[in-house]
């Protein structure tokens, strides 16, 4: 059972439910989406945060229950748009992602924060299935700068700018550092699909991609059009005769 939001946070995944996270993710792809290199250290990151010329972080939006849940994902440099799963963790108490016939969905870990929200919030998604590429397929090319948006259930959207791409290797991972936030108070979003190497044998990836954004802008919700003066009274006047024209 979920627990209530407190400032835009829920209870956060312990290192040992990121690792079962990480393991039911990264086995039993086909190993058609290549590989990614791997620096030293079991980090490659394509590219930092300069210290200038990413636009300032906007303030955490308001989280106001399931009409502000995401809904859909946008990439709009790799033509990427998914729809957005809630899931919870799984029997091994890693976060469950979507099953291989929706292998082109996204899963948000429903227990962490919302995108948007302070916090980081968590996507994942598969790389490939054993038939084809999947919906991350293509997060391994995105670009420090690019524009990623979270639309929501009430029609808002959440605005994000990649700060971040790093392959992290499974056998360095460190969830705090990962996943943590990295500034406080600010609305941070990560993606997480398989990368580095794939063994064959164990029908597994070496690493995770990890991309690491944060909120810049939003767009309101759509309101209803307001009724033009007068129309109000028109509706009220044929209302009125409809009734009157039923009393006998």
């Amino acid at each position: 059972m979920s627990e209530p939001r407190t400032g835009g946070r829920r209870r956060l995944l312990t290192g040992v439910a990121w690792a079962a996270l990480l393991l039911a993710l990264c086995l039993c792809g086909s190993g058609t989406a290549g590989e990614l290199s791997k620096a030293p250290g079991g980090v490659a990151a394509k590219g930092r945060s300069p210290a200038h010329g990413l636009p300032p972080a906007h303030d955490p939006l308001p989280g106001a229950g399931p009409q502000t849940d995401p809904k859909a994902l946008a990439i709009k440099a790799i033509g990427l748009k998914a729809p957005i799963e809630g899931h919870g963790l799984d029997p091994l108490g890693g976060v469950e992602p979507p099953p291989y016939e929706r292998a082109n969905s996204v899963a948000w870990y429903k227990d962490g924060p919302q995108p948007g929200s302070a916090g980081a919030a968590v996507l994942v998604g598969h790389v490939d299935t054993d038939r084809a590429l999947a919906v991350f397929a293509g997060l391994s090319v995105v670009k420090v700068g690019q524009h990623i948006s979270v639309a929501r259930q009430d029609g808002s959207v959440a605005e994000f700018v990649i700060e971040d791409i790093a392959v992290v290797a499974n056998d360095q991972f460190d969830a705090e550092k990962v996943y943590g936030a990295r500034e406080p108070d600010r609305a941070e979003l990560r993606l997480i699909t398989c990368g580095g190497s794939y063994d064959k044998a164990r029908r597994a990836y070496s690493a995770n991609v990890v991309v690491s954004a944060y909120l810049t802008g939003a767009t309101p919700a759509k309101q209803p059009p307001s009724p033009v003066a007068g129309e109000e009274d028109d509706d009220e006047d044929e209302a009125e005769a409809e009734d009157d024209s039923g009393q006998a």
